[in-house]
């Protein structure tokens, strides 16, 4: 059992509030949601492939860090963002990736930034939800349509 003096030395190193490091928390900066599937490689080095026109719109960077979720399997991977030809629609898993969904698969794709937890509250991310096909945008949320 913890002495007072120990739980307060215990209570001080997790105070956010003292220090020259602030906490950071890792909060959602980019999404895309219900993407189609469009290629799968496995003879492949590894990424997702995605419409660079997409990318900019929701400001995922080329070789950024990506969570995709498959809507239709419940998959779960992480990967890199890379840009496919501008106005293609193209969702294409690459790599080992491609063992975890199929062509025509739902995709949610996500990126997370690190911020000060007293900045978290303020960030908003940049969303779009695709329809059938990849062929328009049908919702965002803080994006430049």
């Amino acid at each position: 059992m913890l002495t007072r003096a120990a739980m307060w030395l215990f209570v001080a190193a997790f105070d956010i509030t003292k220090g020259d490091n602030p906490m950071l928390v890792q909060v959602l900066k980019s999404k895309i949601l219900r993407a189609e599937t469009t290629d799968c490689r496995i003879d492949y080095e590894g990424s997702l492939a995605i419409d660079e026109d997409l990318m900019d719109k929701v400001g995922l960077l080329r070789y950024e860090k990506i969570l995709v979720g498959n809507i239709a399997n419940g998959e779960r991977f992480e990967t890199y963002a890379i840009p496919a030809p501008r106005g293609s629609g193209m969702f294409s898993i690459r790599g080992a990736a491609a063992h975890l969904g199929n062509v025509g698969d739902l995709l949610v794709i996500m990126s997370f930034a690190s911020v000060e937890l007293e900045k978290a509250p303020s960030v908003l991310p940049r969303t779009i939800t695709l329809s059938e096909r990849n062929t328009k945008i049908i919702k965002s949320q803080n994006v430049d349509i």
